[in-house]
């Protein structure tokens, strides 16, 4: 079977021994044959035949090329003897300079803008320095920089990195698909930019969401960037601002809504299955809430469906309240939790706690969701509100007397878990983490919405106003503190420990549906993976330095629970998932081209 990377002018070669290939003998050094692990329980899978471009056409290919680092046999061979200057470069010095050159960047904008154009013209080499230094460029490629780069994406817009389907392909959508160059998709990342993280309507420009989530698939959990498609669906913007831009590259118009945004998105669906079959994942990403929960019940039992905000950011937070536990004490049962915010992301999280503590005791989830408490921009979410409670909020009207505002709800219910997820900054005010720190001797107090401005408090007053007591976990990153002499780490409850790892799970067992029961296999992956070392600093999510034999565990926990459910299509179940995961994950280690 040949493959080959579009049609180029310049000569071919044909690689077919596995001894010249990369990493793991495909030619690709990415660690997949034909969208199946190459490694299975130990026996090596014949690799594809491999076509590459030569001369100008290679040092154009990000895919192929490696700049500085082809070898002299290699500039022989592929005719780039005088196309590159005589100095032969490794990887690795290749790296410290990239990084060398990044840390000259004062503005993060800037630094995420050059590793942009290093992703464009040298693939193996960006996810190569972002594996090496994910702490350091994480805050760079995703939350918080991200969505500055959304905002301003039509200035800094360069070249297209996905697939961009509007209302005027209506009718052509199974077309626009097939001219996106790739045909083995594993993943598809599609957003509608209408609540863009903490932004709001960000239109076309929302697409900087896509193209980082699926960066970190690649980065953090494996899957070949060949694989992964982002797509941005434009039905134009509310944002007046854009609308008046002249540099905004999405449709000048109001957004489109009922009748016409619901044909657009079918039609996308079937479409999508249509062109990759049953096993494409989706992930629906940064919708608003009125379209999160109805996309998502409507093709969760027809495709392979997953809402980040809504069962990534749920499935993270339980992790880190399971790990939790270790410092609380207790059970999770035996804990209260109070919620600001009842939007797609509060009541996930909320919906995925009662779940797991309806799995873990005798009691239903009906009765376990009596212990989870929202507050919305009304006050406590309460029974005597229900006529004017959206569908989503309805299991959370608890019988209780209305309360208007966060402080008095804190003193009322007494929890002892406090989660943000309001998108609204500094609402954890000094009354209200005092309040939870004279009712608990360690409170947990989660301040998740991104990007950082737009968390409910900070790191340094979380753990002052709390006399070092509180234990903190936020969405976008804070630095260390020191109260007291003592080093407080904050913990980081981000999506990307769960996604990456989640979604090469699903993959690499070929799952055909998702169950709720995989998201908690994922919570409890990531949970184990917590040492006594982190919870000594009083961390309750683990290091990124090891996010990647982390995400092969969730990746593990997650096949095995789709084994066990019958959702995995991908026979024999391999011996040692934890192997096998690892086995599939890209590497951007150069192959040598011969």
């Amino acid at each position: 079977m040949l493959h080959t990377l579009g049609i180029f002018k310049g000569l071919w070669l044909s690689i077919n021994d596995p001894k010249v290939m990369g990493n793991n003998g495909d030619g690709d050094g990415d660690g997949d044959v034909d969208n199946i692990c190459n490694v299975y329980d130990g026996q090596l899978v014949t690799p594809w035949n491999m076509s590459i471009s030569s001369g100008q056409n290679l040092l154009r290919d990000p895919r192929h090329n490696k700049g500085l680092a082809f070898t002299e046999k290699e500039r022989e061979a592929h005719y780039l003897n005088g196309l590159l200057p005589p100095t032969i470069s490794t990887q690795e010095l290749q790296e410290k300079k990239v990084l060398h050159i990044l840390r000259q960047y004062e503005v993060p904008l800037q630094r995420y803008m050059a590793l942009i154009d290093l992703q464009e013209r040298n693939e193996r080499l960006f996810y190569k320095v972002l594996i090496d230094h994910v702490e350091e460029l994480l805050p760079i490629v995703y939350t918080p920089t991200v969505g500055e780069a959304c905002q301003k994406f039509g200035s800094i817009f360069r070249r297209p990195q996905g697939l961009y389907i509007s209302l005027k392909d209506k009718g052509q959508v199974l077309q626009v698909l097939r001219n996106w160059p790739e045909r083995n998709i594993e993943v598809i990342v599609v957003t509608d930019g209408e609540r863009i993280l903490g932004l709001g309507d960000l239109g076309c420009q929302g697409m900087g969401i896509p193209v980082g989530k699926l960066s970190l698939y690649t980065a953090l959990g494996g899957v070949r960037p060949s694989a992964c498609l982002p797509i941005t669906i434009d039905v134009g913007t509310n944002n007046e601002k854009l609308l008046n831009d002249e540099f905004y590259i999405g449709l000048k118009q109001n957004r489109a809504r009922g009748e016409e945004y619901d044909e657009l998105l079918e039609e996308f669906m079937k479409a999508v299955k249509i062109n990759y079959g049953e096993k494409i994942l989706i992930q629906f990403e940064d919708f608003a809430n009125h379209n999160a929960f109805s996309l998502l019940n409507r093709y969760r039992t027809t495709h392979l469906v997953f809402n980040d905000d809504i069962q990534g950011t749920a499935s993270v937070v339980l992790s880190g309240l399971l790990s939790a536990l270790k410092l609380l004490g207790g059970a999770l049962s035996d804990h209260t939790f109070l919620f600001l915010g009842a939007g797609e992301a509060g009541t996930g999280i909320a919906e995925l706690i009662a779940l797991q503590i309806s799995k873990k005791t005798d009691i239903s989830v009906e009765e376990a969701r009596k212990k989870i408490w929202l507050v919305d921009s009304k006050g406590l979410v309460v029974s005597s509100r229900k006529e004017s409670l959206q569908h989503f909020k309805l299991p959370w009207a608890h019988e209780h007397e209305p309360i208007n505002n966060l402080l008095d709800a804190v003193k009322d219910i007494k929890p002892s878990i406090l989660i943000g997820t309001s998108g609204v900054g500094r609402q954890f005010t000094q009354e209200v983490v005092e309040t939870m720190s004279s009712i608990n001797e360690k409170p947990l107090i989660m301040a998740l919405s991104n990007p950082t401005s737009q968390a409910e408090c900070t790191a340094e007053e979380a753990y002052t106003w709390s006399k070092g007591r509180a234990i903190f976990a936020s969405g976008s990153p804070f630095d260390p503190v020191t109260y007291e002499d003592k080093v407080f780490v904050p913990g980081q409850a981000n999506n990307a420990y769960i996604f990456p790892g989640f979604g090469l799970g699903l993959i690499m067992c070929g799952a055909t549906r998702l169950h709720d029961d995989l998201l908690l296999a994922a919570s409890e992956g990531l949970a184990s993976q917590v040492t006594d070392e982190d919870y000594a600093k009083g961390i309750i999510f683990p290091p990124y330095t090891c996010i990647r034999k982390i995400s092969a565990h969730i990746a593990a926990a997650v096949a095995e629970k789709a084994y066990e459910l019958g959702l995995a299509s991908l026979q024999p179940r391999p011996n040692d998932l934890v192997k096998f995961a690892e086995s599939c994950m890209y590497s951007p280690v150069y192959p040598s081209y011969r």
